[in-house]
């Protein structure tokens, strides 16, 4: 009993890492197209300019970068290169 015991223990922990995993891909590509979308619509004059985008201006103005890389981050999804070279950008 024993052994029928450990592999359904050790069926369900890959189980949810295989659900994990598959998450996890979901998150990046819904992310990328994410990205993508507001790409299209900034190029076209479209992008909603998210009001708190104006903190990430006033971070950089007092020297915070790494926390204007952060809110960047939380406001857009970004990742951390993309959102690293945005903000400079904008410096």
């Amino acid at each position: 009993m024993d052994i029928v015991g450990l592999f359904f223990v050790l069926a369900a922990f890959v189980g949810v890492i295989t659900i994990q995993s598959r998450i996890s891909q979901t998150d990046q590509r819904v992310a990328r197209v994410e990205r993508k979308l507001d790409l299209i619509l900034d190029h076209l004059g479209l992008g909603a300019d998210d009001p708190r985008m104006g903190e990430v201006l006033v971070l950089l103005r007092n020297g915070k970068k790494i926390q204007a890389i952060k809110v960047y981050r939380e406001i857009t999804g970004a990742g951390l290169k993309e959102a690293k070279d945005a903000v400079e950008r904008m410096a």
